[in-house]
């Protein structure tokens, strides 16, 4: 089962960071906020890097029982 990945659209700025670390997970759609395009597109740790490389905490990682992992 995938990790929930939840980006705040109110927080994002579109910075990027986030699809600079995990491309297969995250891009920017055509207002510049990122979106998850694939949950399972990466690893754990490196899903849960992009979501730290994120300046504004605009993405929230759920485990698979729902268990906030980050922020």
């Amino acid at each position: 089962m995938a990790l929930k990945i939840v980006v705040d659209r109110e927080k994002c700025q579109g910075i990027g960071a986030c699809v600079g670390a995990a491309p297969d997970v995250f891009e920017l759609d055509n207002e510049s906020k990122a979106v998850v395009i694939d949950a399972e597109g990466s690893d754990r740790d490196t899903i849960l890097l992009a979501a730290e490389a994120c300046p504004l905490e605009a993405i929230t990682v759920y485990d698979e029982d729902g268990q906030q992992l980050y922020p």
